[in-house]
């Protein structure tokens, strides 16, 4: 990795597993000052320790809470001075269908994974235009592929991205660079404390996390594709199939998602 890193401020948002962790350890590496937040304090704590470097800020908050992500962009600024990257990556999956699947699932994921970004970005987003500076947004496949079994996420998903286009657009000329990634499946703790239909963890991943993208892996791709101030990046092959196939033959890219994900016409993905 280059030196463009160093000594830029970056918050990342759900710093405390799977791609968030892995983009606060790049970039540490890197010489960045690093802000993140998380709602699990242990997980926090053992972050500080494993990174005792004053270049590291953590907070506990929630970021579906509009008081919690104004009070990690003010300890942000009160620490580090300023803000050169937002990276949007906390967020939450869902495993139900509609027809099982309460409200308050979608209300949840819809409050972390959309309206977290937005509350972060609107609040950092005056000294961002200063620094002529970059917002991101994780977002997923599911984000350009409704998928089954995951209708909360992926509708959350399609949300970030379309407001990052209307965002990015908005700032077309302003020297700000707002773009987009979708990693394809990859390994991390997001389909252990996915919400079952009743809103609650469901514990288990259902697909086999050995032979995914490592979350190491994601990070640098996403630092680079930052570097590059790309618009957007879609990663793993057939994160990128998937996309050109739903664009070009829609019907067909229907059955074999419902084949990837049903059995004996039960979900189990």
């Amino acid at each position: 990795m280059t030196n463009f890193f160093k000594n830029k401020v970056v918050i990342v948002t759900g710093g405390s597993d799977g791609i968030g962790k892995a983009l606060i350890q790049e970039l540490l590496l890197a010489g960045a000052k690093v802000s993140t937040c998380a709602r699990n304090h242990d997980k926090l704590y053992q972050l500080q320790i494993q990174n005792p470097a004053a270049s590291l800020l953590t907070t506990i908050a929630d970021v579906s809470k509009e008081n919690d992500c104004c009070r990690l962009i003010e300890l942000t600024v009160k620490m580090f001075g300023t803000i050169d990257i937002l990276i949007n990556n906390a967020g939450i999956s869902m495993r139900a269908e509609l027809q099982d699947a309460t409200y308050d699932v979608f209300k949840k994921v819809m409050d972390i994974n959309f309206f977290g970004s937005l509350y972060c970005t609107k609040e950092a987003l005056p000294i961002i235009l200063e620094k002529k500076g970059t917002i991101v947004g994780v977002s997923s496949i599911a984000g350009y592929r409704g998928l089954p079994g995951r209708g909360a996420y992926s509708a959350s998903k399609y949300a970030m991205q379309g407001w990052l286009e209307a965002l990015r657009t908005e700032l077309l000329d302003s020297g700000v660079n707002v773009m987009w990634v979708c990693p394809g499946f990859t390994a991390s703790n997001i389909r252990n404390v996915a919400l079952n239909k009743d809103g609650n963890a469901h514990g288990e991943s259902p697909m086999d996390e050995s032979k995914m993208m490592s979350a190491n892996e994601c990070a640098l791709e996403i630092l680079s594709a930052i570097e590059k101030r790309k618009r957007t990046l879609v990663l793993t092959f057939t994160g990128k199939l998937t996309v050109l196939l739903n664009k070009l033959f829609p019907s067909l890219t229907d059955k074999m998602v419902r084949k990837f994900f049903y059995k004996n016409g039960k979900l189990v993905k």
